[in-house]
């Protein structure tokens, strides 16, 4: 390789380098500063905002944070038992579901939803965007031990209430509890809450009144660690 040529490849590596680190000082910094600050934006509401700009689509953004406090136990309950049964269990990754999904993508030869946790979810609506990627992965897995190392569990699922998406331009609990149902969070009981988290893996195509089965499976599942 000439000399001119290596000069310019060290260049490009040092900037894509300098580009990673940057990127992570600043997901860490921004991971102790959610110990105090509720984030005005995510990376998730930045995507959305630009996809419907490209595609010449109306958007309104609905979004109001609320303390975990002003959040129904109800809905509380019905994430954890739909989304992480473990949470207060793991420490960021349910290794154990992780299993189990991989012995039925095998099984299937398929690959199908993963076993992402609360923690991850968070991580990944923060940080990153909804497309799938296993670079979008590996950042995920990076970052994931740290939230949970510098944030409490009772702060990681109030963030993660307040920022997930459930419906165009619908996010977090409060706002998801005034587009559907036309109340506070926490006044949502436990089908109202049932019904909401059974539309978060699909919060863009799922319908609350088409979730019968999924939302007696969840109601069962809360009942049955005495929810």
């Amino acid at each position: 390789m000439r000399p001119r040529s290596r000069k310019w490849l060290w260049l490009a590596v040092s900037s894509v380098c300098l580009a990673i680190g940057l990127f992570y000082a600043a997901c860490i910094g921004w991971i102790f500063a959610l110990r105090w600050i509720n984030p005005p934006a995510t990376s998730v509401q930045i995507q959305r905002r630009i996809e419907a700009f490209i595609r010449h689509r109306r958007y309104q953004k609905r979004y109001v944070f609320v303390p975990l406090n002003r959040i129904s136990p109800n809905l509380q309950h019905a994430v954890i038992a739909a989304e992480d049964g473990r949470f207060f269990e793991h420490h960021g990754f349910d290794w154990a579901e992780m299993e189990k999904v991989l012995e039925r993508d095998v099984e299937r030869r398929k690959l199908g939803r993963g076993a992402s946790t609360i923690t991850q979810q968070l991580v990944k609506n923060t940080f990153l965007t909804t497309e799938r990627s296993f670079v979008r992965k590996g950042i995920e897995f990076t970052l994931v031990p740290v939230v949970e190392a510098v944030l409490t569990k009772k702060r990681i699922l109030e963030l993660y209430l307040n920022v997930i998406e459930w419906g165009p331009g619908v996010y977090g609990a409060e706002a998801a509890a005034e587009f559907y149902y036309h109340q506070h969070a926490a006044a949502l009981g436990r089908e109202e809450s049932a019904r909401l988290a059974a539309i978060i893996p699909a919060p863009l195509h799922r319908k609350l009144n088409r979730m019968n089965d999924y939302t007696a499976v969840i109601l069962a599942r809360m009942a049955a660690t005495g929810w």
